[in-house]
């Protein structure tokens, strides 16, 4: 059983299941260079103290990942569950795989026909979108190492979730934020135009559809909110004029606790030292702002707040 305030892990996700928290995200004591070993599970009842590590995805050895496994998020669509993750080749190519498990407290296989973000491209932290008509969507980040300045797109998937249909659509670049800062890196020829996108994730609130992503801002990594004019998944999106996390934090995700909507994300950005933190989610003129820590609890609605009253 480890604390709160002593779990490792990066890329949070809670849900709510059958009276336990279920928080996944990534484990992997090298998450950027070494070999992929899987995805591990916690569990609690409180929210401040966790069981595990337990398995939730171990690839088979013919898998096509081999490094960077990287956020993985859990749905339920269609009376199943469904993993959104980050996987990289080793080679130069990376994307988003869907994995499937009869219980979210199960073991993940490999669902998909492979990535289901497009070919040739870098991509990472693919989220699942439902809109209002029943379609999923794959929402996901182009990468800054292959675009510069980073993007996130919006694909449709299949109704079995197999594949990607269609092209992908332009949300926004991370320039578009006025909040976002870009970075040097010479290592790989960016000095001025380097932007990260992380991290999307949507949700429904009473003003529309909205997504907290991840960038660089004054603070060093930072979460921002976007929300989308018309209400659909295309958008256009709008930006909020700053940040919700500002100081070396983010990879977000939103959910219901105790009293409202609370943000969980890790913090700080430097491994092996980032730590799960779940803070109030306060609406105010121009947005959302953090609160205090937000008391989380097993019993209560589904964490997963894309939908809200």
């Amino acid at each position: 059983m480890a604390h709160l305030s002593e779990l490792r892990i990066r890329d949070p996700f809670i849900l709510r299941f059958e009276g336990k928290l279920l928080l996944f995200g990534t484990t992997d004591d090298d998450p950027w260079g070494g070999r992929g070993l899987g995805f591990d599970r916690y569990e609690s009842i409180d929210g401040e103290d966790w069981a595990g590590p337990f398995p939730a995805f171990r690839p088979p050895a013919d898998f096509w990942g081999r490094t960077q496994f990287w956020a993985p998020e859990v749905h339920l669509y269609r009376d199943r569950w469904w993993m959104f993750a980050t996987f990289a080749d080793g080679s130069g190519g990376r994307g988003t795989q869907v994995l499937a498990a009869e219980s979210p407290d199960g073991a993940f296989q490999p669902w998909s026909i492979g990535p289901v973000t497009p070919d040739g491209w870098m991509c990472l932290d693919g989220t699942l979108h439902v809109d209002e008509a029943g379609e999923p969507w794959l929402v996901f980040c182009h990468e800054w190492l292959q675009a510069g300045d980073g993007r996130i797109y919006a694909q449709r998937l299949s109704a079995d979730l197999t594949r990607s249909e269609g092209d992908p659509h332009l949300l926004f670049a991370a320039s578009d934020a006025p909040w976002a800062r870009p970075f040097r890196n010479t290592d790989t020829g960016y000095e001025t135009s380097a932007y990260i996108t992380d991290g999307p994730y949507l949700f429904r609130d009473a003003e529309g559809l909205a997504m907290v992503w991840s960038s660089g801002g004054d603070g060093g990594y930072s979460v921002g909110l976007a929300r989308s004019a018309s209400g659909h998944v295309l958008g256009p999106w709008r930006h909020q004029d700053r940040p919700i996390v500002d100081s070396d934090g983010g990879h977000a995700m939103v959910f219901e606790a105790d009293g409202g909507l609370a943000l969980a994300f890790h913090q700080p950005n430097d491994v092996p030292r980032e730590r799960l933190r779940v803070t109030a989610l306060l609406a105010d003129h121009d947005g959302y702002r953090l609160g205090d820590a937000a008391r989380v609890a097993a019993a209560g609605p589904s964490a997963d707040a894309r939908v809200l009253p």
